[in-house]
């Protein structure tokens, strides 16, 4: 049994879902096609597999060291990094013209779950190097691009986004790195950043930080911050690499990713560190919120990668774990002991971890879907809508993947009992090495500000107001099978409340109460994260639902008995059988929530406001 990713769920996902072979028309994608989607898949699974995970226990292990400025990785990532980068997986989806395969990012968001679940701290090294390629290509010059560029695509070269301070953190805007104008272009660099990920590694003779400072004389707050190109190394007008003034201070010792090197950088201690603006001067947040999409989105996957490999591997236990009788036989002494996975409760938990791994997944590929949809719109109508899609959704998936994946990984423990909480198993360090996923990119409370507070908003509402017509249209659709009645009906209920809230807060906020919205920012994202999960099991419902009735005509199956007897047997029934068992999984137990969820949102509790500082605690 495959442990990291059930390629069955992927591609009904891709295929019966999405139709991501559909992409193949348009001709941005025409020399493509579902074999080599498949061909794809098919090797980043064995990748993922053979080279990635068995160095994933190892790495947590050994962990980084650093050394007189020096970070060493763990020595069993190295070839593992070296494959990655030699079969392109780094520019997977970018353009030939920089090194890139050109697959569609539905392809390669679906190849990245395979190596987010097999060893996610690896993952990271290459990961935020193609963030900082990608805003290289849209903001530096030729020169620029032509230096850095090209080996960072290639991953012979690492890259990181330096975005936290000490005493700033999420408040960005009270940065106080500074760039000093030279006067040839350049800018010369002083500040420390914290918390940087992959900062100073031995993977890479060389890496290339993209770093928010400010310019001196430039407006305070948000308004007045760049972003520059800092390498550690520079190139010379020779070609050679020489040192640019960028040291590593220390790395931190956290609760989990112990083979990620999480940096302390100095810029400048010598007053010789060289940065070179990209874009335009005080446009650095609008420049980072373009690498912001990807990095989101990729860190919903983590959230993701660790569910669906602590999902499996608890399955697996489950099944394998012999420990107490029937339920109807509990109070005979002599029956015989069975799995865990005949419990009630046991089923329970494995039910919830299947509905929210799939559910997420959904979320995240239909998200990587709108962002081709949107590159290869043939209107500008049609590239603002599946846009739109795109910035709604990064937010949820972001905050679900990682509070789900989060939650499936304590289940996976729960299931494990008393063996999950020892490292002799490997979920307790899915659930350690998860965690950060709320943490950073944005923790998930400035999710629900960016979503309540911005995309809401957007365009006077246009981006909710299509989301709420396409979900709309969609149940429509499913309205035709009488057998999804019931979950339609749970799902246009638990809409309605959002919906409801949606207005509430709209009202509020031009009121002196709008604080409300942002005390219950995330418990509205929550709900809204929950009802998009919905539309996309009842979605997948109606897909599977066809599939099976035709599965059942096709085997002459009629009866109640029959249909049991070939769930038993057929794996394709069985299979779709169980989508349709998420669906009402969710409908049931999360869905049927959303109204009491929206009540407690729009009774405008003040309690957490009200109440004295000295009140939470007297200590």
């Amino acid at each position: 049994m495959k442990l990291l990713v059930d390629e069955r769920d992927l591609k009904f996902v891709l295929y019966e879902q999405l139709k991501a072979e559909d992409l193949c028309k348009y001709p941005k994608w025409e020399e493509y096609s579902k074999e080599m989607f498949d061909m794809a898949l098919e090797q980043a699974e064995k990748l993922a597999e053979q080279e990635f995970y068995p160095t994933n226990k190892k790495g947590d292990q050994e962990g980084c060291r650093y050394e007189n400025g020096v970070v060493k990785v763990p020595e069993c990532f190295h070839q593992p990094y070296r494959l990655y980068c030699e079969g392109g997986w780094l520019a997977m989806a970018d353009d030939p013209e920089v090194g890139g395969q050109g697959f569609p990012a539905t392809v390669a968001n679906a190849c990245v779950e395979f190596f987010a679940a097999a060893n996610w701290a690896l993952l990271m090294y290459p990961g935020l190097t193609h963030g900082a390629a990608r805003l290289l290509e849209k903001y530096g010059t030729p020169e620029l691009q032509e230096k850095y560029m090209y080996k960072m695509f290639s991953g012979e070269w690492g890259g990181t986004m330096c975005l936290t301070e000490a005493g700033a953190g999420s408040d960005v805007g009270n940065l106080r790195t500074k760039a000093v104008p030279v006067g040839d272009g350049t800018y010369k660099i002083e500040g420390q950043k914290i918390f940087i990920s992959s900062g100073m590694h031995d993977l890479t003779e060389n890496i290339v930080h993209m770093v928010l400072a400010r310019i001196e004389g430039a407006p305070k707050g948000t308004k007045g911050i760049s972003i520059f190109l800092v390498p550690r190394l520079l190139v010379d007008d020779n070609g050679n690499l020489v040192d640019n003034d960028v040291h590593c201070a220390g790395i931190e010792h956290k609760m989990g990713i112990h083979g990620s090197s999480t940096s302390v950088l100095n810029f400048g201690e010598n007053g010789k560190c060289i940065g070179y603006l990209m874009g335009q001067e005080n446009k650095g947040m609008r420049i980072m919120f373009d690498m912001m999409n990807e990095a989101r989105l990729f860190v919903g996957m983590q959230g993701q990668g660790h569910a669906s490999a602590a999902y499996l591997h608890a399955l697996q236990y489950a099944k394998e774990r012999i420990q107490g009788t029937p339920v109807e036989r509990m109070k005979d002494p002599g029956a015989e002991r069975v799995a865990i996975i005949n419990h009630p409760d046991v089923r329970r938990m494995l039910m919830f971890m299947k509905a929210s791994t799939e559910g997420v997944r959904g979320l995240l590929h239909l998200t990587a879907y709108c962002i081709d949809r949107a590159e290869v719109a043939e209107s500008e109508e049609e590239r603002e809508l599946y846009q739109g899609y795109v910035d709604l959704l990064i937010p949820i998936v972001k905050s679900m993947g990682s509070d789900l994946g989060f939650r499936v990984c304590e289940t996976a423990v729960q299931v494990y009992g008393g063996y999950g909480y020892t490292s002799e198993y490997p979920v307790e360090q899915f659930l350690r090495d998860c965690k950060i996923a709320a943490l950073y990119e944005g923790t998930n409370g400035i999710q629900a500000l960016d979503l309540v507070g911005r995309k809401i908003a957007m365009k006077r509402g246009r981006l909710f107001k299509n989301a709420v017509k396409f979900s709309r249209e969609m149940v429509a659709k499913f309205k035709k099978n009488y057998r999804m009645r019931e979950m339609i009906e749970i799902y246009e209920e638990a809409a309605e409340s959002l919906l409801q809230v949606t207005k509430f807060f709209g009202l509020k906020g031009m009121t002196d109460e709008f604080h409300v919205p942002l005390l219950y920012a995330k418990p509205y994202l929550d709900l809204f994260g929950d009802v998009a999960i919905g539309l996309n099991f009842l979605w997948q419902a109606y897909i599977a639902d066809r599939k099976l009735q035709e599965i059942f005509a096709d085997h002459n199956a009629k009866d109640e008995k029959a249909q049991r007897e070939l769930l038993e047997s057929n794996r394709s029934a069985a299979f779709y059988a169980g989508k349709i068992a998420s669906a009402k999984f969710w409908m049931s137990q999360v869905l049927t929530q959303a109204s009491g969820k929206a009540r407690g949102i729009m009774l405008s509790d003040k309690s957490p406001l009200d109440i004295p500082e000295t009140g939470f605690a007297l200590v």
